[in-house]
């Protein structure tokens, strides 16, 4: 399958490490011209530099700096960039905590980070994409939203209203030419996952791989991959949803996570 964005302009919140910057890539490899985002310039520069490397033919590559966990964020990346044909909502942010010692403006900061910044970006660039009768947008959701951590409440209820967000904002879209889906990996080795498990590399002396393992057959024992994806699994995905042979997908919940959710 050959996938051709040539001419088509993506968005992909969140890119600078991680899933966000191999779906950066993996779009920029198909041709699109794409806009790294990041909260600071010099993560932004240097992702840019990667991301260009990897594009093809005449695909620019831009980078925005800002915090997107904001509506003020938001509406300056929609100042910057007025329109688009392809919105990645990857941006977001995890981290374990108790239910009990989780205050409330943690639930509201995961809230503003990883749900109202799609909400806030998909309301400013649906409409150009429906005028136009072409538009592709990805909410990067997890396993979580349906296997709610005990540990991370928060950060799991986020993740279902991605979910339940890119289905209802599909039905929205109905007949027009758009799609909207939400991408569900598991665990995967993106810095921040590598980073929470240095720890456990350093205290064991076995690879990141092996830690990962370990991780995923002690937390997700459903796993029927049995290991963590890595980035490029999960963006495969991404690049696929936001392809032209992805037009009869619409409001998918799209699993990459091993396995991990036992339901049909």
């Amino acid at each position: 399958m050959q996938i051709d964005l040539t001419g088509k302009k993506a968005i992909v919140t969140g890119s600078t490490k991680g899933i966000g910057l191999a779906a950066a890539k993996g779009l920029a490899t198909s041709g699109a011209s794409v806009v790294v985002n990041g909260r600071k310039q010099a993560d932004v520069d240097a992702a840019v530099a990667e991301v260009q490397a990897a594009a093809t033919g005449n695909a620019e590559v831009t980078g925005f700096a800002g915090d997107l966990g904001s509506a003020e964020g938001c509406a300056a990346l929609v100042a910057a960039h007025p329109t688009c044909d392809i919105l990645v909502n990857n941006v977001g942010i995890f981290g374990p905590q108790d239910f009990f010692e989780t205050p409330d403006e943690v639930w509201m900061k995961y809230y503003e980070v990883n749900v109202m910044s799609g909400v806030r970006l998909s309301r400013s660039y649906l409409p150009g994409m429906q005028a136009n009768g072409w538009g592709r947008v990805v909410f990067l959701s997890s396993e979580s939203a349906f296997n709610i951590p005990a540990d991370m409440v928060h950060y799991g209820m986020t993740k279902t209203a991605c979910t339940a967000i890119a289905r209802g904002l599909a039905k929205r879209m109905a007949g027009t030419g758009v799609t909207v889906n939400s991408v569900l990996p598991g665990p995967t080795l993106s810095d921040g996952v590598t980073a929470m498990l240095a720890d456990q590399v350093e205290e064991t002396g076995k690879s990141i791989e092996e830690v990962g393992r370990d991780f995923v057959m002690a937390q997700r024992p459903t796993s029927i991959i049995q290991r963590p994806a890595d980035v490029d699994e999960v963006a495969n995905m991404i690049v696929y949803a936001c392809s032209p042979q992805a037009s009869a997908t619409s409001g998918a919940a799209l699993r990459v996570e091993g396995g991990i959710v036992d339901s049909l």
